[in-house]
This record gives C-alpha cells, sequence and structure tokens, in this order.
C-alpha cells in the first residue's frame, strides 16, 4: 500500500469524498461505495474482487485505506 502518511488526514478522521473528483469518475465512486457497502456488511470476501476493480477505475490507495481503517466502523 501506498505511503498514507501524505494523504493529508489524521488517523482517525472520517473520510470524505471529494465531489469534484468523484463527478469526473462516477465508476470510481461506486467502486469505492460497493467496498464500504460490502465491509458495513461484513462481506469481507468480496472486498479483494472490489479493491482490484476500484484501483481498475482509479481510486487511490489513501481513499481505500481510510474506507479500510474507518474509525466509525466497529469490528
Amino acid at each position: 500500500m501506498a505511503n498514507v502518511a501524505q494523504a493529508g488526514r489524521p488517523y482517525g478522521q472520517p473520510f470524505y469524498f471529494n465531489t469534484q473528483s468523484v463527478l469526473r469518475h462516477p465508476m470510481r465512486l461506486s467502486a469505492l461505495l460497493a467496498l464500504k457497502e460490502a465491509l458495513l456488511e461484513e462481506k469481507y470476501e468480496d472486498c479483494c474482487d472490489i479493491i482490484g476493480i476500484a484501483k481498475e477505475f482509479g481510486a487511490s490507495d489513501w481513499e481505500i485505506y481510510y474506507l479500510l481503517e474507518d474509525a466509525r466502523r466497529s469490528p
């Protein structure tokens, strides 16, 4: 995974999608939202495939990282 320390957000901060860049990449948004939904529904076996799809559509490492490490989601 990329160096997430350069992402500009401290750990534990909620992640918000950049709406301007999302409007230009709706497939990336769809993949990231699918990942978030799979995590919330605890369908961890699907997450690997969804991450691969999100990366194909241009999702950055820090976007995926903050969805995986969302402090609001209880383990």
